[in-house]
């Protein structure tokens, strides 16, 4: 990387110039070599300049894992522009947010995915056109023109970015507020293509597996880190456990991608003849819980690599020098700082929990901010240092530990859920005077949803029917999976719910419990 700048289609072309016509890239039956994924990137540029397409621009995409996505993150790298992938799961207010906030130029989209659109109130007013992928339906949305995706179109040259101009905007939950979008910089995904690649040891004969989805950054970055290292990348669908090491096995992975949950789901299966049919020999699995460490690599034969990256952030904590502890992140890495300070920003001693900071050595090794939320952005990026809103300890060897969340931030099977969104949703319904969502602990590991709902004055609530009603308004992954209903919340003196006794009371006798009583919700 020392010899070319930390820019994607710098990258890419060097990538191309050493590998040419080995694999790069397979996304269902397409395979690209090197070469090809260099000349596909001119391509999906060539598209979206006849759309009219300027450096700076967004393009924003809600679709689940398919070539077009990728195409589209390199046709904008190679144009200059922003891509915003959008979480499929977004619906009602906070897709509506993303959309208006992001303001993208054009919006591409599953034909499926389509009805998402049909509930909002607004249309962003930049928006010039809306394309459909693999459909040929000429029917317009609201007044925004709509035709199928561009099968093809003539290459461009790359445009002259530079290492800090942003590429992506990942949107990712606030903690008391709407969704933010992140702005990540070409050289943020140099780095987390460096740095995760040389944790995971790649090299030009490793084959990378992820059935991660696209719009978030784990998946985006195990990209980066195949150019960087010369690998390959094989994207498969999304997670199934049924299916997992079988889908894992076809595509002769060496390495792959999962979440604690996922950890927790694969080792509680029953034993399978595909448990070892695999040629895996490490998985990045953040927040892997320390008592299924162990059993998991001995079953599977697969090494875990443990970390601590976001999506502002980079691969910050991981194993300093190939060392590692069960239940704990790791150490920092070189090029990066972390500390564990207190509310004042000042660093508290070994052992005593606090937040965790963190800064890059590197230039634009980390996002540059919130788009267009200038406060929320001086505020998390406050005294030079980001501000993660986690809970952690560090011990006198320089190892950090995860112990909560310092907001309202709840983090369920690898999607962060903002309790303020779900909270507003709830708010909306007439049998809801107020309420209060917290996280409680999942028996996968992490969090599952709990809302605390005071009724309305001579109102009764029905759980299935106030779950039922988050269902257009809410990803499927925020809806709350328990809920309780109670006379009032707790409160501090000026009117502040008092959330630390509600995620102490958590579950009881009293909550209702959706899993338990069968009610599915719609994805």
């Amino acid at each position: 990387m020392s010899r070319c700048p930390r820019t994607i289609p710098a990258l890419l072309r060097a990538a191309a110039d050493r590998q040419g016509d080995r694999p790069c890239l397979t996304v269902g039956p397409v395979r690209l070599d090197y070469s090809g994924v260099r000349e596909a990137a001119g391509r999906f540029a060539g598209i979206l300049a006849t759309l009219g397409i300027q450096a700076g621009d967004r393009v924003a995409v809600i679709s689940e894992n398919r070539l077009e996505v990728l195409g589209l993150w390199l046709g904008c790298a190679w144009r200059g522009a922003v891509l915003v992938p959008l979480n499929t799961a977004a619906r009602g207010a906070q897709l509506e947010h993303m959309l208006i906030n992001a303001a993208p130029k054009v919006l591409v989209i599953e034909p499926e995915l389509r009805e998402r659109l049909e509930a909002l109130t607004a249309v962003p007013e930049e928006l010039e056109r809306l394309l459909q992928l693999g459909d040929s339906s000429s029917r317009p949305w609201r007044s925004i023109p709509t035709s199928s995706f561009p099968e093809a179109a003539d290459p461009v040259e790359p445009a002259p970015v530079r290492p800090g101009d942003t590429l992506a905007l990942l949107y990712t939950s606030g903690t008391t507020g709407a969704s933010k979008g992140v702005m990540c910089p070409h050289a943020q995904f140099a780095w987390w293509g460096e740095v995760v690649g040389g944790m995971l040891e790649l090299g030009e004969e490793d084959t990378l597996y992820t059935c991660l989805p696209l719009f978030h950054t784990n998946a985006l970055n195990a990209f980066a880190q195949a150019l960087t290292h010369g690998a390959h990348l094989v994207v498969g669908p999304r997670f199934s456990a049924s299916r997992f090491w079988e889908r894992v096995a076809e595509a002769q992975a060496t390495v792959t991608y999962l979440l604690g949950a996922m950890v927790t789901i694969l080792s509680t299966r029953e034993p399978s003849s595909f448990d070892r049919a695999h040629r895996v020999r490490v998985a990045l699995a953040p927040a892997t819980p320390a008592g299924i460490w162990g059993s998991f690599e001995q079953r599977f034969g697969v090494r875990i690599v443990e970390g601590h990256g976001m999506t502002e952030t980079n691969a910050v904590i991981g194993p300093r020098d190939g060392e590692q502890r069960p239940g704990w992140m790791g150490r920092c890495m070189p090029g990066f700082d972390a500390r564990v300070v207190d509310e004042d920003d000042e660093e508290v001693p070994a052992d005593t929990p606090g937040e965790l900071i963190m800064r890059a050595e590197h230039p634009f090794a980390f996002a540059t901010g919130y788009w267009r939320m200038p406060e929320a952005t001086v505020q998390a990026w406050r005294n030079l240092w980001f501000h993660s809103g986690d809970r952690v300890v560090r011990d006198a060897d320089g190892y950090f530990r995860f112990l909560d969340r310092l907001h309202d931030a709840i983090r369920r099977r690898g999607e962060n859920v903002s309790a303020w969104e779900v909270e507003q949703v709830l708010l909306h319904h007439p049998d809801v005077e107020t309420a209060a969502v917290v996280p409680v602990p999942s028996e996968l590991g992490e969090d599952d949803v709990m809302a605390f709902v005071v009724p309305s004055s001579g109102r009764t609530i029905d759980p299935v029917e106030l779950v039922r009603s988050c269902e257009p308004r809410l990803a499927y992954f925020a809806i709350p999976r328990y809920v309780d209903v109670v006379a009032e919340l707790p409160l501090t003196e000026n009117g502040k719910v008092r959330k630390f006794l509600l995620r102490e009371r958590g579950v009881t006798s009293t909550t209702w419990d959706r899993e338990r009583a069968g009610v599915e919700v719609k994805r």
